[in-house]
């Protein structure tokens, strides 16, 4: 255990070691602040609810945790730190879980950040506070699984623009499988079988119900069964790169 927290100390503390950080966060807040009351309408709406703050988070988290994502084994690689790593006496769940929960942490860092907008839209009226909990708890299990994937892909490729633009594909296409534009237009292309099961592995349909306020099991099973399968691709990928 003193191992995997070490790994996560240090991955955690090399996001802040440079600028980057700095840079992600400011974006991320700018970015969420200028979508939230400018296209979400959040003073013309009239309501007190943060739905339109958490409507922009899945499409942000697409451009940004992928940047965050592509350092984590691909500058590895690219450096040859990879084969140092694996030289210690570190365990290999251990190297993948602690960078992931160094990521998975500086994206609750960066999304704790945004409590002026919970300020103000209590100021404003009565929301369900109830609600706004769930919907940044819904945002944090999405930000997991996005991390998830981005990690598991930065460890096929020692170019880091490479990992990002795959990433980001991958992400995009597990937010919009549940979409009915999407399956609208493959509709004739695949089976109907087919259809059912990218609904069912699409992100944004349960991380809606959930900023509603439902918070089923299912979803939560789902959620983190997506990001332990992508953990386990990641460590396998990274084993299979070590024995090359």
């Amino acid at each position: 255990m003193g191992t995997f927290l070490a790994i996560t100390r240090r991955e955690l503390a090399a996001y802040f070691a440079t600028p980057v950080a700095y840079v992600f966060i400011i974006i991320f807040l700018v970015m969420l602040g200028a979508l939230t009351f400018s296209v979400g309408n959040f003073f013309e709406r009239g309501q007190a609810d943060l739905t339109p703050f958490f409507t922009f988070h899945p499409w942000l988290y697409l451009l940004l945790i992928p940047a965050i994502t592509m350092r984590l084994w691909a500058e590895e690689r690219r450096t040859g730190t990879i084969e140092l790593l694996l030289t210690l006496p570190v365990a290999m769940w251990q190297a993948v879980l602690g960078k992931f929960l160094a990521a998975w942490a500086f994206t609750a860092i960066a999304l704790a950040l945004t409590f002026p907008f919970v300020v103000i839209v209590n100021i404003l009226g009565t929301p369900d506070n109830g609600v706004i909990v769930a919907g940044y708890a819904g945002s944090l299990l999405l930000a997991g699984c996005y991390l998830a994937v981005g990690a598991a892909l930065s460890a096929l490729t020692r170019n880091q623009v490479i990992a990002f633009v795959v990433a980001t594909a991958a992400c995009f296409a597990f937010t919009v499988f549940g979409s009915p534009v999407v399956a609208g237009f493959i509709a004739d292309a695949v089976p109907s079988g087919v259809l059912e099961a990218m609904r069912r592995i699409s992100l944004i349909g349960r991380f809606d119900s959930i900023t509603r306020g439902v918070i089923a099991l299912r979803d939560i099973v789902f959620f983190a069964s997506f990001i332990a399968f992508w953990l386990y691709a990641n460590a396998v990928i990274v084993e299979l790169r070590k024995a090359g």
